[in-house]
């Protein structure tokens, strides 16, 4: 896909990006070191959110059961909704009322996790997720000061990897990645979408942010409103379109900022405008 060249034209030292067809998961084009890991930031909230919902049909707890700060619970805590405050355990508001966006949440559901299965949270991640799918260069860095939101290193081919299965799920019911990804958890609820402001509503599903009519917004404006994924502080992305019957993932080594608020978008549109042709 030549629409991918357009990644030797960021300011970043390295990138690297694929896209992903949704209806074999086949890897449509890959540009930049496919195999180079990179710390993925805020992307490792989906690859947590994906455990913590084989977690969930596995049995080891369910999503309404308690997790978190009083009245709190599973849900709650994958969907931004618990009232935790963005990087500590303080609780900002009452459950569900606000979408504070959280690491802290995110390391209650890991130690939640822990303890309901009585196995680390990085090796529970490992066997869960990346064994079943081939992601033999991913890991979470549990020495990281937020593993499950933030710790998680990988490449594009394994989160090419990833982006399949999301696409056409084998390790969770396609139903329950439906629930994750295109409904909105706790509807109408505001809140700031990191690095692009205040947002009423701010969808978000289970651990996937939903873009809806977002705008500004990180993905494209030819994006449909059903698109979902997440990206990373450290200049990371990973973004699913059912309308276009694709996904594509990028990773970068220079964190997030205005930059990639104007170049992201570009690029997502070139991408599309590339599959629809």
């Amino acid at each position: 896909m030549q629409s991918l060249r357009m990644i030797e034209d960021w300011p970043v030292p390295n990138a690297a990006a694929a896209v992903v067809r949704s209806a074999d998961g086949a890897v449509l084009g890959g540009h930049g070191p496919q195999q180079q890991l990179f710390p993925l930031a805020s992307v490792t909230k989906l690859l947590t959110s994906y455990a913590v919902l084989v977690a969930v049909e596995e049995g080891v707890f369910e999503l309404d059961d308690p997790a978190g700060p009083e009245g709190s619970t599973v849900r709650h805590l994958l969907a931004h909704t618990s009232g935790l405050a963005f990087d500590e355990h303080r609780v900002m508001a009452a459950p569900g009322n606000r979408r504070l966006y959280s690491n802290a949440g995110f390391d209650v559901l890991a130690q939640t996790l822990q303890q309901a299965a009585g196995i680390e949270f990085g090796k529970y991640v490992a066997e869960a997720v990346f064994e079943p799918l081939g992601m033999h260069s991913s890991l979470i860095n549990t020495a990281h000061r937020s593993p499950a939101g933030a710790g998680g290193l990988s490449t594009v081919a394994d989160l090419a990897l990833f982006a399949a299965e999301l696409q056409a799920p084998r390790l969770l019911d396609p139903g329950t990645v439906h629930t994750a990804t295109r409904e909105v958890a706790f509807p109408g609820t505001s809140g700031v979408l990191p690095g692009f402001g205040h947002r009423r509503p701010n969808d978000w599903g289970l651990g996937f942010e939903i873009r809806g009519d977002k705008a500004p917004h990180w993905t494209g404006t030819a994006s449909s409103a059903g698109t979902f994924g997440h990206f990373g502080q450290s200049g990371t992305f990973l973004w699913v379109d059912p309308a276009a019957g694709a996904a594509c993932v990028a990773l970068t080594d220079r964190d997030f900022g205005p930059w990639a608020a104007e170049v992201w978008p570009r690029f997502t549109d070139a991408v599309l405008a590339e599959l629809n042709g």
